[in-house]
């Protein structure tokens, strides 16, 4: 499994967000947290938001519930720190120290990776904004054990995050709110958010979304008062994975 996070933004870009505003807190850069299945070119999870360790831990436990708390091959992420914390306490094992029954406070509990656990980072390196140079380190995991689940993968037998980057770039061709460069860009951010699962499953090729169903109270011409409409899309199974796609009834905006 890789994990990565795709950049975009909502309403404006956070050079002009002021921090002292309440207002600009839902504005500004908005980051996908994506966790994909390179073998099934899956979407396992997505978190929309801020790019925070709450996010990247929330990804992480989603991720790992959706695969039924299985222990997986191998995970696959860049060199954002907030991936280590966060998969050691989903996936770690807590250790309670045997009391001692000498004098003093005893050992306070701890986590650990366990044996079955491999996860690597691709650490890139940037010149000029462009990657000259990607390095491959072990966080959890044997070597021996890696280079096994790479021998053994269909896919590929390399350490890198290329399979969910493509993702982030087909995302980008479909989804307009993220394609760099435009005028685009949301201006809600909750509808940026709910945007965003649509069109994260849609790129699959095999769940068909219902329509996003709109309407306006006749009494009400203005286009701003219509609403999406509450919709779950449930039933799709793909390698024994529940996909479950929910939007809020929330204004409808840009």
């Amino acid at each position: 499994m890789q994990f990565d996070e795709k950049w975009a933004f909502v309403r404006k870009k956070p050079k002009h967000c002021d921090p002292r505003d309440p207002a600009d807190t839902e504005q500004g850069d908005n980051w996908d947290h994506v966790a994909f299945d390179p073998t099934h070119r899956l979407v396992l999870s997505v978190v929309p938001g801020k790019r925070t360790a709450v996010q990247t831990d929330a990804l992480v436990k989603d991720a790992h519930m959706r695969t039924g708390g299985r222990m997986l091959d191998l995970l696959v992420s860049d060199a954002y720190p907030a991936y280590k914390p966060a998969i050691l306490h989903t996936y770690g094992e807590t250790i309670i120290p045997p009391r001692t029954g000498k004098p003093g406070r005893p050992k306070r509990p701890y986590t650990v990776a366990p044996a079955g656990l491999q996860y690597a980072t691709v650490p890139k390196t940037r010149h000029k904004g462009r990657v000259v140079h990607v390095d491959v380190r072990v966080v959890f995991g044997q070597e021996e054990a890696i280079s096994a689940a790479l021998a053994a993968s269909p896919v590929s037998t390399m350490i890198h995050t290329a399979f969910v980057e493509r993702h982030h770039g087909t995302d980008r061709n479909r989804n307009g709110r993220k394609i760099r460069k435009s005028l685009g860009f949301s201006k809600d951010w909750k509808v940026h958010n709910a945007v965003t699962y649509p069109y994260s499953a849609t790129s699959q090729g095999t769940l068909k979304l219902p329509s996003v169903q709109r309407h306006c109270a006749i009494a009400d011409p203005v286009p701003s008062s219509c609403h999406q409409r509450e919709f779950d899309a449930l039933g799709w199974d793909h390698g024994g994975l529940l996909l479950t796609i929910r939007m809020l009834d929330i204004p409808y905006t840009r």
